[in-house]
């Protein structure tokens, strides 16, 4: 009983302080302590509802319990983020991202391409992850070789259509205008096509960004060495080591909000010309 009431009481008191802070300015400080407020209020009804029901900690382990479990296991937690997150998902970001904006470059370059390879990778990225991953597991084996192929997969085909998308985000006008200027097509590509398509970019690699943590995660199912974060909440699962799997998920929130994060902080030291970066 005196637990429901303190998950009552922190819902309450979450709702107040929230209220009390849409209803101010909007300054920087509110911005930032309204997700804070809200994510601390969650935790704290998750707590008092878990020990108030005397939920099995097999089902739904408390938040304390898996900060506990998180702190005695930072050294697993940690050797399975480098295989995953650095290894696996980082590597194949970097190149899936990559070749895709070069080839959309090239699909702008030649537009028989955009005929006839944008269907192709329209049918690839519809392809489910979980019939592909694998596949790309046997072909590139069980370390972080073959996570990194899955992402690339998943984080290519975004890519490369926000990239196509604004390379043409540029008018006719502006275009005349450069040819007028006798601009080639590669000055005009770099004054002009690739700063109006940077907003396009940064839309696909964001985006991107929890496509390739999902990818890395889910491709560990199907095969992995004994370290990573998706062989470890599968293994884990199957030990009923619920708090583990709980505290790999924390790491994998966390990484995956800070990638966006740095993409977004990026984006608006590039983009800061853009009406969507100003205040």
């Amino acid at each position: 009983m005196m637990w429901m009431i303190f998950a009552i009481a922190a819902w309450a008191f979450g709702w107040w302080i929230n209220m009390r802070l849409a209803r101010g300015r909007p300054v920087r400080w509110r911005s930032l302590a309204a997700p804070i407020v809200f994510g601390v209020t969650l935790i704290a009804i998750w707590e008092g509802v878990v020990r108030g029901l005397e939920i099995s900690p097999v089902l739904l382990p408390a938040p304390s319990a898996i900060a506990v479990r998180f702190g005695a296991s930072l050294d697993i937690l940690w050797v399975d983020f480098v295989q995953t997150v650095l290894k696996g998902a980082l590597s194949g970001y970097v190149i899936g991202c990559g070749a895709a904006f070069l080839i959309a470059v090239a699909v702008d370059r030649f537009p028989f391409l955009q005929r006839g390879l944008l269907p192709v990778g329209n049918f690839v990225a519809a392809l489910p992850i979980i019939g592909m991953a694998p596949i790309l597991v046997m072909w590139f084996g069980f370390d972080w070789q073959s996570k990194a192929a899955v992402v690339v997969v998943m984080v290519f085909f975004p890519m490369l259509v926000n990239t196509v998308q604004g390379l043409q985000a540029t008018d006719t006008m502006q275009r005349d205008l450069m040819r007028t200027y006798g601009a080639s097509y590669w000055v005009t590509l770099f004054k002009l096509r690739l700063p109006a398509a940077m907003p396009f970019v940064f839309n696909g690699l964001k985006i991107g960004t929890t496509l390739a943590l999902i990818g890395a995660i889910v491709a560990e199912f199907f095969g992995s060495p004994i370290r990573g974060m998706g062989f470890r909440i599968s293994t884990s699962v199957g030990q009923l080591a619920l708090d583990l799997v709980w505290a790999e998920i924390v790491v994998a929130a966390i990484a995956g909000s800070a990638f966006y994060g740095a993409m977004a902080l990026i984006e608006r030291r590039i983009t800061f010309w853009h009406p969507s970066q100003r205040n």
